[in-house]
């Protein structure tokens, strides 16, 4: 099969041929129809995420066709239409798997970065880690849904009953889960890059009640707010904009560092917390909710063999909604 490998970290990927995966007793073999282009792939090719294995294949939202079963599955046929999200395995026996916190797992394998992923023809997941997918998306418009999806899905749970809700960086992530969050009767204020004018347009097009720089105020105190941003320098900007007992939520799995800053800012029960990787019930509730609101999503495709392209034009903001590679 075809395959677009990294190497090693700020190198760009190279083509190669190699031998088909071969599924184990608990596997499904997936002939990959899409796959979506994530922030956390730049952070892996980048080398800002230090620890994959390689050579890698990166890629962790992932549509195919099930073309192959191990002997113990049950869950998947030859022939299904599913979806491969970032959280590939998990041990099952420590405490954070035992009690239902499976994305904290002290032995984890995710896609694309410690499992090979779906920059290719055919790739492997365990069954467990694997999802149906709901009808009504072609296969470059549900990839995005895998994790821009997922973990905005759990930011937004994590943000609580938030009536006024701030989100930071509008990309994959961000216009998904405003449109959720206008759905669930949420008002949604967008910040992009200063001066980015298309981007504050875009998420005006979506519903914003109010979009603008990251470097201006809400017309509004926030109830909470959502970084997509790779950015630390929001943090304290982000604790500003939210009114006492708000939430601010980093949603990124890398961050630049958060600068120092005024206890004043965090004072009055505001809160800064992280999301960590998904569980399953996650996938399952966000994938059985996307066609109620219904989530549309916007993306651009790319041959598989522009993987390289596309995580240039998502590095230098050039990417409006998801980039998606179509093997």
């Amino acid at each position: 099969m075809r395959a677009m490998v990294l190497d090693r970290a700020n190198t760009p990927l190279v083509l190669r041929t190699i031998d088909d995966p071969t599924p184990g007793p608990d596997d499904v073999l997936i002939g990959v129809r899409a796959c979506g282009v994530c922030r956390t792939d730049l952070h892996i090719v980048d080398g800002e995420l230090t620890e994959p294995k390689l050579p890698i294949i990166p890629g962790h939202e992932i549509v195919g066709e099930v073309i192959a079963v191990g002997e113990r599955v049950e869950r998947f046929e030859i022939g299904e239409r599913v979806g491969v999200p970032w959280l590939g395995h998990t041990c099952g026996a420590c405490h954070y798997c035992a009690s239902g916190h499976e994305n904290l797992c002290d032995a984890p394998g995710f896609t694309g970065y410690t499992i090979d992923g779906g920059y290719a023809d055919q790739t492997v997941a365990d069954q467990q880690y694997v999802f149906a997918l709901p009808s009504g998306y072609s296969d470059a418009e549900a990839a995005p849904l895998l994790c821009a999806g997922l973990i905005g899905y759990r930011s937004l749970r994590m943000a609580g009953d938030a009536a006024r809700l701030g989100v930071y960086g509008f990309g994959a992530a961000a216009h998904i889960v405003a449109q959720v969050a206008l759905f669930e009767g949420h008002e949604v204020f967008a910040f992009t890059k200063p001066g980015d004018q298309a981007g504050q347009d875009f998420a005006r097009g979506l519903g914003a009640v109010w979009a603008g720089g990251s470097d201006e105020r809400p017309p509004q105190p926030l109830d909470a707010a959502i970084l997509y941003a790779p950015v630390g320098a929001l943090v304290p900007i982000a604790l500003k904009a939210v009114r006492k007992g708000g939430t601010v939520v980093c949603a990124g799995i890398h961050m630049s560092d958060i600068p120092a800053f005024p206890y004043e800012i965090l004072w009055e029960e505001r809160t800064v917390r992280s999301v960590a990787n998904l569980t399953r019930r996650d996938g399952e509730e966000f994938l059985t909710l996307a066609p109620q609101v219904p989530i549309k999503t916007v993306v651009e495709t790319f041959p598989l063999t522009d993987a390289n392209k596309a995580l240039n034009r998502l590095r230098n903001g050039q990417i409006t909604g998801a980039a998606v590679l179509i093997p």
